[in-house]
């Protein structure tokens, strides 16, 4: 299993499982047969002519079921009836057939257009016990069996209890988002390949799960507009590819204010580089553990958790130390008068720091330093329109304003 490069140029074949059968090696073999026999070429990467460029091969661990991905450098493919049907004799595992066009000088492995040459155009494994529905330009990891460590690990340092709202950006086809969503109250999904949307909505709808939603952009401009639309999640959940995140991403989940942020990497240097500008941001390393998916290689996916103390934990030690120091406006009602009639009233859970900027916000004279943030440098989240709404009828229940 592995990567395989032919003699021919540049033929290769992918196995998408971590298999001993080397199934992806004998597609390949027999598919650079079938191409003399049908007097096909090979694409050459320096004329930019010739017909297969690449051949990707997938397989379900659990399932069996194979897919072939043909990558063409024209559109055009004479004979593909016969073809196919050729090659499905040879390998009648095969249960579903793709030719993907890629006509541009590049080095991406697949293009935009592709066209089922037979079966359903995917295929499905098991994975973490859930169901997942693989399409050709879908991202899943090699290595199942170390695939559910890895997930189980991302498990552990989310630390859910099934009310959270957890963002996982670069969801892909929805692997760790679908897993997440079996302990959190409600998951978001974003991945910027389209047919990763596809496939992890599918997947949703076909394991039952409904407190998953999913949306394709890119994580900087999506991360940008989730903090601007004021979602304040408990945790972020990260699998970025090699190159890591943009800087803007790493600012936009720190003005998000998460509680906790589950990077899962496949770069160690990266993850280091990034670890150091979440630093900058008041979000540190706490644990990190080394997966390998790769044996006997040098590569590895490491999971880190990050996470800052948050400002509701100043702000309940400063309450304990001067209790008695009250202004007249706090002398009506006491924080946790205005949370808990909050709470029986909207049914929402305010923290002291969006109480005190929904009082400052009306001029309400705090004592002083009482949750204020500790440098002026300090990111807080900002308190949501509809908890500043429900704050401002509180207040105006106790007559503070």
């Amino acid at each position: 299993s592995g990567i395989y490069q032919s003699s021919t140029h540049n033929i290769v074949a992918v196995d998408s499982c971590m298999t001993e059968d080397g199934i992806a090696d004998r597609i390949i073999v027999d598919i650079r047969r079938l191409l003399r026999d049908f007097k096909m070429t090979t694409y050459n990467e320096v004329t930019g002519r010739g017909f297969l460029r690449h051949v990707l091969v997938k397989r379900g661990f659990q399932t069996g079921e194979v897919m072939v991905v043909l990558v063409t450098g024209t559109p055009i493919f004479p004979a593909r009836n016969n073809f196919t049907r050729a090659l499905l004799k040879l390998h009648p595992e095969i249960t579903t057939i793709i030719q993907n066009v890629n006509d541009r000088y590049t080095s991406m492995l697949l293009g935009q257009n592709e066209k089922t040459l037979y079966g359903p155009g995917y295929i499905t494994d098991i994975l973490c016990g859930l169901r997942f529905r693989i399409s050709a330009k879908s991202f899943y990891q090699i290595n199942p069996v170390q695939t559910e460590v890895l997930y189980g690990k991302a498990m552990e340092f989310a630390e859910l209890t099934g009310k959270e709202t957890v963002i996982d950006a670069y969801c892909g086809i929805g692997t760790i988002t679908l897993c997440l969503a079996k302990r959190a109250g409600r998951v978001i999904g974003a991945e910027i390949v389209p047919a990763a949307i596809r496939d992890a909505k599918e997947n949703a709808a076909r394991n039952h799960i409904e407190n998953a939603e999913f949306f394709c952009g890119d994580a900087a401009e999506t991360a940008a507009r989730l903090e601007a639309e004021g979602l304040r999640p408990d945790v972020i959940t990260v699998d970025p590819p090699r190159k890591g995140l943009a800087p803007e991403v790493i600012g936009s989940i720190a003005a998000m204010g998460p509680e906790r942020v589950v990077y899962v990497s496949c770069d160690p240097g990266t993850l280091g580089r990034d670890v150091k500008r979440f630093a900058e941001m008041g979000y540190l390393a706490r644990r990190a553990v080394a997966v390998d998916l790769f044996p006997r290689t040098r590569h590895v996916e490491t999971v880190c958790l990050l996470s800052k103390l948050q400002s509701k934990e100043h702000i309940e030690i400063e309450v304990k130390m001067d209790e008695l120091d009250l202004t007249a406006a706090e002398k009506k009602a006491t924080y946790e008068e205005i949370r808990e009639y909050v709470f029986e009233h909207t049914g929402l859970k305010v923290s002291h720091l969006y109480i005190a900027q929904v009082k400052q916000k009306y001029g309400i004279i705090e004592r002083e330093n009482y949750n204020k943030p500790k440098s002026e440098d300090t990111r807080q989240p900002k308190c949501p329109p509809e908890k500043e709404t429900a704050i401002t009828e509180a207040l105006k229940y106790f007559g503070m304003i």
